[in-house]
């Protein structure tokens, strides 16, 4: 195989977030569902599977469990070793974040070996449905599972502390927003007779 590193456009020296950056655009980029009835169809699948080789690579190599390479360095993967490869995740968080809950879940389920990844993104489902208190029990899970992983860390944070900022669901509200307070106020007029309560 190719310099892994030089598969993603990124230097030896680039930093996890850099590393993983460069991988979800280029994913993003040649996903196979991109050129579904495209004559590159196949081109594209081809050079998708070159990018999660390599970066599984590379993760494999900073987290030591890979020993071909002079790559090394202290890396603490987002991706966690298990019955799914690491393609299967990233295409479970596509999936997600595109909004498509009920087939990144049937995906997650597909899964035999449940490891701190798959707890985070079953978490991450579950608040995207508004479930809070099973995100959060997955979340814990994948923390306790990977105490060291930051993303996981984050997320059991921040709905620890009820902002979930950007892992808020599509749709979900925390409170009123102004069409439910105008809707309120018309109910109110009508029920009261014009404000004669």
């Amino acid at each position: 195989m190719r310099d892994p590193y030089s598969v993603l456009g990124v230097s030896q020296n680039a930093s996890d977030e850099e590393v993983k950056k460069a991988y979800r655009e280029l994913a993003r980029k040649y996903h196979p569902d991109n050129y579904q009835n495209n004559p590159l169809a196949d081109l594209a699948e081809e050079k998708m599977k070159e990018i999660n080789e390599a970066y599984d690579t590379i993760t494999k190599q900073r987290s030591g469990g890979y020993s071909g390479g002079s790559y090394g360095s202290s890396y603490q993967p987002g991706w966690s070793s298990g019955a799914a490869s690491n393609s299967d995740y990233a295409r479970i968080r596509n999936l997600i974040n595109a909004g498509d809950l009920e087939q990144a879940e049937q995906l997650l389920y597909g899964v035999g070996q449940k490891n701190g990844e798959w707890y985070f993104l079953s978490g991450s489902i579950a608040y995207r449905r508004g479930w809070l208190d099973e995100a959060m029990q997955n979340y814990t899970r994948a923390v306790q599972m990977e105490p060291n992983n930051m993303e996981y860390r984050q997320a059991l944070n921040l709905i620890q502390r009820g902002s979930m900022g950007g892992y808020r669901p599509v749709g979900y509200s925390t409170g009123m927003d102004a069409m439910d307070c105008c809707t309120a106020l018309m109910c109110l007029n009508c029920c009261c007779g014009g404000g004669r309560c």
